[in-house]
């Protein structure tokens, strides 16, 4: 069966439509490919059945459309969908390629609420302690669990970090988030401490005098692909006496922010460590300290 090819006019209103988010927004080449995929299964499935292109579609034809994603996806997915095309339309609306917006009856998916996966501080320590640190990839592997929990960074910001934005006198990393947006976070002591024990030891014996801008880099001398450190965290699940299957960098990510919650952090200041622009993200984090507190009262007071 010959594949359906898209309305060129279509494709290049998605080009101008990226374009305008990469220049006016910044925003990061997964996110680009992301709102361009999510507008390519929208103008593939209008010519498949032949209902018009992207700029000249009604609200019916768009709902219909959405009915579809309905069948497959899951919420949080939809939900991707429509707000894509809810920017998607706003633009159009904006430039003068039509006089109506179509989403306006376009409803949002209600996504479950699911609260992050969150491991004790006990846990965590016994996984900050099963790199056997004698070797060289132990030492590489203890200093990037540490600086993950020390600093709450995604996996994609930990993997690309380079040299020139670690400053270990100052004891802060220098983090380009989503959108490009700049943070410094700070170390603590035990991050620091295993960092300059990497920097002065591991990372060399690794490098063999290759030389690399790259932070944390393989026995190969690249950076470690987010893919491989995900391999890496669950592997040392086990002696950590965890299962892997509830163990990822961003379980990480979320152990450092409820347990900052835990010990009496400002809601402001996690957000502005974690990159999150929005601080109604940040507060689902609450919830899980609060959880976690009743669970600790049911389980050590008298009347539980």
């Amino acid at each position: 069966m010959k594949a359906v090819e898209v309305d060129p006019a279509d494709l290049a209103e998605i080009d101008a439509f990226c374009d305008t988010l990469w220049l006016e927004d910044g925003l990061a080449k997964a996110s680009l490919d992301s709102y361009r995929s999510d507008l390519m299964q929208l103008a593939t499935w209008l010519a498949e059945q032949q209902l018009g292109s992207l700029c000249s579609i009604d609200e019916a034809i768009l709902l219909r459309f959405v009915a579809m994603l309905s069948q497959t996806l899951r919420a949080s997915s939809q939900a991707r969908h429509v707000s894509t095309l809810r920017r998607f339309y706003r633009q159009q609306l904006a430039r003068g390629r039509r006089s109506n917006d179509p989403t306006l009856q376009v409803a949002m998916p209600v996504k479950p609420s699911r609260l992050p996966k969150v491991i004790s501080e006990g846990q965590v320590e016994r996984l900050l302690a099963a790199p056997q640190v004698e070797t060289t990839l132990g030492q590489r592997d203890r200093a990037m669990l540490e600086t993950l929990y020390a600093t709450g960074l995604r996996v994609s910001e930990l993997v690309g970090l380079k040299l020139h934005e670690l400053n270990l006198d100052m004891g802060v990393v220098r983090i380009f988030g989503k959108g490009g947006k700049e943070r410094l976070v700070p170390l603590g002591e035990e991050a620091r401490d295993w960092l300059c024990r990497y920097l002065g030891d591991a990372r060399l014996a690794l490098l063999e005098g290759r030389q690399s801008d790259d932070l944390f880099v393989t026995a190969r001398g690249s950076a470690m692909t987010r893919q491989a450190f995900w391999l890496l965290i669950k592997r040392y699940a086990l002696p950590a006496g965890m299962d892997p299957a509830r163990l990822s960098p961003h379980v990480l990510r979320h152990a450092f922010a409820t347990h900052l919650l835990n010990h009496g952090a400002d809601l402001r200041v996690v957000q502005m460590l974690l990159g999150h622009s929005d601080i109604s993200t940040t507060q689902i984090y609450t919830h899980v300290a609060r959880e976690r507190l009743k669970l600790l009262h049911a389980q050590h007071h008298p009347r539980g």
